[in-house]
């Protein structure tokens, strides 16, 4: 039986000012109730390709048919006269407003609204494809998750029947993510058709019926996702073979270079952000911090990082706390710090720079002379962007009109070029292609040879699984455990996350491969160690 094409692409052609060429004839097929993946490189064009069909932007060249018949988008609102729906992977909702004033905010169907039907419809909608929310619930009291749910609903309120879904599973645990994905094939089930833009390629093979790539902005093929594999997928997106594999390198470093004791710290609106936090930071190590987002990871490293107020507690170098001393005294102490922001435009770069006056920020005030040496900078910026494979036009070119995966490499490339001894990392590849994430690993983990002692806070669990030593939970600011990598799951770092999990009660029961840096008494440590037959660490 033939299937039913729901929307198609012909040649479609995308510039931007300069002659960058976003997407090159361009040609793609959704059918009716599939799961269509979209891989590709940072820079190949995917989030484009993806504004145009939504109505973002508008083609320079080529056509867009719906349902056989051709379509001129040019707004969003002309996207929802065609059903189609896109889900940002920023949300775009009101905080103050309840879900349901959120999902019907400028929905026009010529009358008044009554709240009440609003909400009966959304439960309605909710009830039919497995959601669980309550229309009255304020956005600023709900989860990630329940924030994905009222985009998703949003657009499903207004008919959408093509659902284009960015990076939907960025900051979901595995249980969340499960979940979205039994939804999105109830979806499918109904009719809708729905585009996945996804760099986890586990997820890809999971969920799609079929993969296409881009790359640098051209279409390079469409494949069915039972007749390919993850190698398959990683060598259409970069044109060559590549290692999958992650290594946790071995070091014989192992002294702490950090110590935080009973750290509590606030959050921008007064609340208790991170509550009695100890641990260590050793050299040689890569400490990873999993949590839903919003449970206290911002704060911590930003508190860490000397950019945030500390309420009570120590950090500790050599017997000395470094709480309120100036950056240059703490580097003459020994604690040379790098930050990798999660805020990587608002806090770790300045927008309207170019690459070269960004590589300069760190680094402009040791000249002996009135003037900035620009010239060394911008060496360093040409050698970043052959290391790292950044798409820019120049040196010189404002890190703002590159794209998300290529500013977060200039933010990287820049804090590693420091030569830190700490680095404190906010997910470090979000928005990056396969490629460049590995590239990112590797040096992480030269990083870590050197001795250098890492805060590795992410989002991928089986990134964190293969690449950290010793893994660290944290659930509403508060520790739910550390345990060691290689002795723990998934599914249990899963439960820690959203709370079901507490291994400071549950640690007496079981071994969940508890680290030594856990909140453990002298007694429990022992315990411990006699148990695994080794010394803990």
């Amino acid at each position: 039986m033939e299937k039913s094409i729901a929307i198609e692409l012909k040649n479609i052609c995308k510039y931007f000012p300069g002659k960058v060429m976003a997407n090159k004839n361009v040609n793609l097929t959704l059918y009716k109730g599939e799961i269509l993946s979209l891989l590709g490189e940072n820079g190949s064009g995917k989030t484009t390709l993806m504004n145009i069909i939504s109505g973002i932007y508008a083609p320079d060249e080529g056509q867009i048919f719906i349902n056989g018949e051709e379509a001129v988008i040019r707004s969003p609102k002309d996207a929802f006269n065609y059903k189609i729906g896109m889900i940002h992977q920023h949300f775009k909702l009101v905080d103050v407003f309840t879900a349901a004033e959120n999902i019907v905010l400028g929905v026009n169907e010529g009358k008044h609204f009554n709240i009440k039907d609003v909400n009966t419809r959304v439960r309605e909608i909710a009830e039919r494809y497995g959601f669980d929310i309550d229309p009255k619930k304020k956005i600023y009291n709900m989860s990630v998750s329940e924030k994905q749910t009222v985009e998703i609903i949003k657009v499903l309120y207004r008919g959408a029947d093509i659902l284009i879904l960015d990076e939907p599973t960025a900051v979901l645990t595995p249980q969340e993510i499960e979940k979205l994905f039994a939804i999105l094939r109830k979806m499918r089930e109904d009719g809708k058709s729905i585009i996945i833009i996804t760099h986890k390629l586990n997820e890809v093979l999971a969920i799609s019926d079929r993969v296409s790539i881009l790359r640098k902005g051209e279409y390079i093929g469409t494949v069915e996702t039972k007749k390919t594999t993850q190698k398959e997928l990683t060598e259409m997106m970069v044109g060559q073979k590549i290692d999958l594999k992650i290594e946790r390198v071995k070091t014989d470093f192992d002294k702490p270079l950090l110590e935080i004791r009973n750290l509590c710290i606030t959050s921008d609106n007064g609340s208790l952000a991170v509550k009695d936090a100890s641990f260590y930071i050793r050299g040689g190590e890569i400490l990873g911090v999993a949590g839903i987002a919003g449970c206290g990871q911002k704060e911590l490293c930003e508190a860490i990082a000397g950019l945030r107020k500390i309420e009570s507690g120590l950090i500790m170098h050599k017997g000395e706390n470094l709480i309120g001393l100036p950056p240059k005294e703490i580097i003459a102490k020994g604690v040379s710090m790098s930050f990798i922001p999660e805020d990587r435009l608002g806090m770790g770069l300045c927008p309207s720079f170019s690459i070269t006056d960004n590589m300069m920020l760190k680094t402009y005030g040791d000249g002996k002379g009135p003037f900035v040496d620009r010239k060394s900078a911008r060496e360093r910026a040409k050698s970043l962007i052959g290391k790292l494979e950044i798409v820019t036009p120049s040196t010189e070119t404002s890190v703002r009109k590159l794209s998300g995966g290529n500013v977060q490499k200039v933010l990287v490339g820049r804090e590693i070029e420091a030569g830190p001894n700490v680095i404190i990392t906010a997910y470090p590849v979000r928005g990056l292609d396969i490629n460049s994430s590995y590239v990112i690993y590797d040096i992480l983990n030269e990083q870590k040879k050197k001795g250098t002692g890492i805060l590795f806070i992410g989002e991928d669990l089986d990134v964190m699984l293969a690449l950290c030593d010793k893994i660290m939970v944290i659930c509403h600011g508060k520790i739910m455990g550390i345990v060691h990598a290689e002795k723990t799951t998934k599914e249990e770092l899963g439960l820690m996350m959203t709370g079901s999990l507490d291994l400071t009660e549950e640690k007496k029961d079981k071994n969940y491969g508890i680290a030594k840096d856990s909140n453990l008494t002298e007694e429990e440590w022992k315990e411990q160690e006699r148990k695994e037959g080794n010394d803990g660490e």
